[in-house]
């Protein structure tokens, strides 16, 4: 799932975007609000986090343009405006949620959680597909009700499957979703990945689509 965050402190982006990828979720950072309104509305996010002091536009204006637009995307304010009067607009204004600064990593994940089950209509912490299972709370993949010990990159690969299963994803999309801009990308280590899980869980939890890459079997 991706997910936009709309944030001019460099230290602090980062370390949203560092939480967010530990917990299986793919980040992308916009640091002004032009670039923000722009990106909110020509890219498909499953969720925002908007600040509102942003510079070239406030955070209160792309999260209005963006409502006007029809846009629904989940957005949750991320503000040091703590006034009630301030929460109270952000909210009315279309904000599925408003948290202040400075906020607990904790909390943040935990809202994120919430709204990204509320919009795909999954109000459980556990995405189950046939054999395989996703707590996401936990960040544990479970086969056949069995925990299935994995590192912390092959569980950003099997929470990817299991948030895309209806579609074939390609090496390079899996590829930019597990490495940070900075990594040595090798599309080539993905079948190192691909090969470890279907070890662990079974050998045919990833149908190999000639030519495209990988979609996941839920009737493995």
């Amino acid at each position: 799932m991706k997910i936009l965050i709309v944030e001019d402190d460099q230290a602090l982006s980062n370390n949203i975007a560092q939480v967010i990828e530990e917990n299986g979720w793919t980040p992308d950072v916009s640091f002004d609000g032009i670039d923000a309104l722009y990106r909110a509305t020509s890219e498909e996010w499953d969720l925002i986090i908007l600040d509102l002091g942003l510079p070239k536009l406030d955070g209160m204006t792309v999260l209005k343009s963006l409502r006007n637009e029809e846009i629904h995307t989940p957005v949750i304010i991320l503000s040091a405006r703590g006034a009630l009067s301030e929460r109270v607009e952000g909210l009315n204004s279309g904000a599925d949620d408003y948290v202040t600064k400075p906020f607990e990593n904790l909390e943040l994940i935990a809202r994120v959680r919430t709204h990204l089950r509320r919009a795909s209509g999954n109000t459980s912490p556990v995405i189950s597909l046939g054999d395989l299972s996703l707590d996401t709370r936990s960040s544990k993949v479970l086969w056949q009700g069995e925990a299935v010990a994995l590192t912390a990159l092959e569980y950003k690969v099997v929470a990817y499957f299991v948030h895309n299963s209806e579609k074939v994803i390609s090496r390079t999309e899996l590829v930019e979703h597990i490495y940070k801009q900075d990594f040595d990308r090798d599309s080539n280590t993905i079948e190192v990945f691909i090969g470890r899980i279907r070890k662990k869980i079974s050998p045919k939890v990833f149908q190999t689509v000639r030519g495209l890459g990988y979609r996941l079997n839920v009737d493995a």
